[in-house]
């Protein structure tokens, strides 16, 4: 005896299949459209610690030996022109 009209159950797993495949894509289509949706620019505006972290940052890596002087006055001028 044939149980289904011969599909042995396979019926009930496409559907769920077919049922998550499209809440996925709803889910993907709201998260692009939210995404747009927000302004360009979404970074905070730095603060004056990470001014001063970014400037020890700098001194520690022109002592280690990692940057000439002159590219830490560069970095440093970059730096305050930030601000």
């Amino acid at each position: 005896m044939m149980w289904d009209n011969g599909t042995m159950g396979w019926s009930w797993g496409f559907g769920l299949l077919a049922i998550a495949g499209v809440a996925v894509l709803i889910y993907v289509i709201v998260r692009l459209l939210s995404n747009k949706s927000g302004s360009d620019d979404t970074r905070p505006a730095p603060r004056q610690a990470d001014s001063a972290s970014a400037r020890q940052i700098l001194e520690e890596r022109f002592a280690r030996g990692e940057l000439t002087a002159e590219q830490l006055r560069d970095q440093l001028r970059v730096l305050e022109e930030g601000r």
